[in-house]
């Protein structure tokens, strides 16, 4: 017994408790695994039961093994994104615990993998909702359990850093960047309006990441999607997704599993074209097969390039993130970089300016032949001139067309002298007709 005490004594988050969010596998659960060896009562909270149950199993084994009084507490179907389903989540824990000292914001999901005129607005919203809605309710709902000297770490993206002359925006993945990126701008803004109550908030950026997300979701899809955009011969852009869908999600499976999936797809394909007979569709699958191949060369490049731009080649594990988080929680870190995005990673992406400066002079840009789109949510005189002035001066630089989208029908009549349309911005439906 003096020996478990001993044990006891010395795990640095002993009696404290801390929620981390999306913990049922991955970055997750290695952040959980790591706070229970260090004493804490853990709580961990996912849409799907299943791993959830596997990764109680696993904290219970590690608590008892560390001889901790710690506690696995677990919230299965809880949604980051669903506000009551956050609050009575947090009401609990407070009777359960009398308090939350540490909220982990890991939740995510990796999003739609293609260009972002190809995403729909439900895809976009849905990342949104995700990552940078559920981290906001789960830290604001969070408040009402937690104390002075609390702490709310915040997980993003290293592709959100800002660096000069670095390619950083995600390819392919706009809604992704976009939220993980407003992260970044959250966590800052909590820092300053939590000072008065001594609870500190830091967001972490982490690298390219050892996880089924990365080789089997993110690297394949976006392989995919450069060949949706540059062809495949023998198949349209549709049928690439179609191929991507069915296909896809077989890589690394056996031989005869690629093969029947294949032919699944071909048959689809066959069938969309009117071309059933055995000898198109065999033709098909073998089509099929090349592009499937291709995007995993594809992958594999991606992969490849990006290992060369991290100083020793290695992405991260799992348990790298999880120490990082953790330190992010010390006492003396934490009030040392309260406010701050601390960068996880060692990656480098060096390239050239896009886009460059220049000096105002007479000269005007040519803009002949070209129609130019403004749009416009604002009533506010100032906005609305400023659009004007912006419209007079493609016209002075002969645009063949200016186009003003307004938000109100009002608001048309400021810009009677360009060919002008009100239409509701947050309708997608509406703004695809109009375009």
């Amino acid at each position: 017994m003096e020996k478990q005490s001993s044990l006891k004594s010395g795990l640095k988050f002993s009696g404290k408790t801390v929620v981390i969010t999306g913990s049922g596998t991955g970055i997750g659960q290695a952040i959980a695994k790591k706070f229970a060896e260090n004493g804490a009562n853990v709580v961990i909270l996912g849409r799907r039961k299943e791993p959830l149950d596997q990764t109680a199993d696993i904290l219970n084994e590690i608590i008892a093994s560390a001889g901790s009084s710690g506690r696995v507490t677990v919230f299965p179907g809880v949604d980051v994104a669903d506000e009551v389903g956050i609050n009575n989540m947090f009401a609990s824990l407070k009777k359960q615990f009398g308090r939350v000292d540490i909220i982990v914001n890991n939740a995510g999901v990796s999003g739609p993998v293609k260009t972002f005129t190809n995403a729909s607005v439900k895809e976009f919203r849905d990342a949104v909702a995700i990552h940078l809605t559920g981290t906001f309710w789960t830290s604001v709902s969070g408040l009402s359990a937690m104390e002075r000297g609390g702490k709310i770490i915040t997980i993003a993206t290293f592709f959100t850093e800002e660096n000069r002359y670095e390619q950083r925006p995600y390819r392919f993945r706009a809604p992704y960047t976009a939220a993980q990126g407003a992260k970044n701008r959250l966590a800052e803004a909590l820092a300053w309006e939590l000072a008065e109550r001594d609870i500190r908030s830091i967001s972490t950026n982490p690298g390219p990441v050892h996880s089924d997300r990365i080789y089997k979701t993110v690297y394949p899809k976006a392989a995919a999607e450069f060949l949706r955009v540059g062809g495949y011969p023998g198949l349209s852009s549709v049928e690439v997704e179609r191929v991507t869908a069915g296909a896809l999600p077989l890589l690394g499976e056996t031989d005869d599993k690629v093969a029947k999936g294949c032919r699944q797809v071909a048959d689809e394909i066959a069938k969309a074209r009117g071309e059933e007979s055995e000898e198109n569709v065999k033709k098909l699958s073998e089509t099929v097969a090349g592009a499937l191949a291709k995007m995993q060369e594809i992958a594999e490049k991606i992969q490849n390039n990006t290992s060369k731009m991290i100083v020793d080649g290695e992405f991260l594990t799992q348990e790298d993130v999880a120490e990082m988080v953790m330190n992010l929680c010390d006492e003396k870190i934490s009030k040392l970089i309260n406010g701050r995005v601390i960068p996880n990673d060692r990656v480098f992406y060096p390239v050239k300016p896009v886009v460059g400066t220049a000096v105002d002079g007479p000269k005007q840009p040519d803009l002949k032949d070209r129609v130019i789109v403004l749009t416009i949510s604002s009533s506010s005189k100032k906005d609305i001139d400023r659009v004007r002035q912006v419209a007079k001066l493609a016209q002075a630089a002969g645009a063949k067309q200016v186009i003003v989208l307004a938000n109100s029908q009002s608001d048309m009549l400021q810009y009677r002298e360009f060919h002008s349309h009100a239409i509701n911005m947050l309708d997608e439906e509406s703004v695809r007709g109009i375009l």
